[in-house]
């Protein structure tokens, strides 16, 4: 059975909808109470869904929603293709401009 604040979650995220669609049938959205009433209407459904949403994603019942954990639960499986040809080792390209350096700043002197 469903938790009791998951339930009352989705009565109240009903009942503001309910309330909108009185005031559509009533003619009364067209004028400003009309409007701005549906709009706390919506916020207040909007609130109440959200809650339940939270509420449903934390017992895990929307886990089929989650695209990455489906992913990840299932291995991939990956085949080695033999190719003809064998990777060649590229070395790194060197500055064109860059002239050779000294790493001993002294020259070596002769013997003795």
């Amino acid at each position: 059975m469903l938790p009791m604040m998951l339930v009352i979650s989705i009565v109240m995220g009903i009942v503001p909808l309910l309330g909108i669609a009185w005031t559509i049938a009533t003619g009364t959205i067209t004028t400003v109470d009309g409007l701005f009433m549906s709009l706390i209407l919506l916020t207040l459904s909007a609130v109440f869904f959200l809650n339940a949403y939270w509420e449903l994603r934390d017992r895990g019942a929307l886990a089929f929603l989650d695209k990455k954990k489906v992913a990840a639960a299932t291995p991939k499986v990956t085949t080695q293709v033999a190719s003809k040809e064998t990777p060649k080792a590229t070395a790194p390209a060197a500055p064109a401009n860059v002239a050779p350096q000294n790493k001993d700043p002294k020259p070596e002197e002769g013997e003795g």
